[in-house]
């Protein structure tokens, strides 16, 4: 907020994108982020273990006391782990590397925005 505010005090304009990903956590694609671990430094043991706490895991729905049977995740890393989160940041990581505006990310969610000096840019 603070880079805003100077913004704005200095008579400037200030363009933001909020994006949240709707189920952002079931849709990281295992391979893709395993290759992305692999890049990072990750290697052997320890990428045959995320490979594993990935692969052939079950889900459940609840609704209203009725639930379902079980089905394979395919895809996506576990909310509720302590991992899950984790593994998820790192593959939306270089996220800010493509962008030309400030990133700021918190989990699935994120704000994109920069100074808009010339607003032709905006069409």
């Amino acid at each position: 907020m603070e880079e805003w505010i100077q913004v704005i005090d200095n008579g400037g304009n200030i363009d933001v994108i909020y994006l949240d990903v709707m189920k952002a956590f079931d849709q990281v694609p295992k391979n893709r982020l395993l290759t992305k671990l692999s890049s990072c430094g990750i290697k052997k043991n320890l990428l045959q273990w995320i490979d594993s706490f990935l692969t052939n895991r079950t889900l459940t729905v609840l609704v209203n006391g009725c639930k379902s049977g079980e089905g394979m995740a395919t895809s996506g890393v576990p909310q509720g782990s302590v991992l899950g989160p984790l593994l998820f940041v790192i593959y939306i990581n270089d996220l800010p590397n493509e962008l030309l505006s400030a990133v700021y990310m918190f989990a699935d969610d994120t704000k994109m925005f920069r100074e808009m000096k010339d607003n032709s840019i905006r069409s």
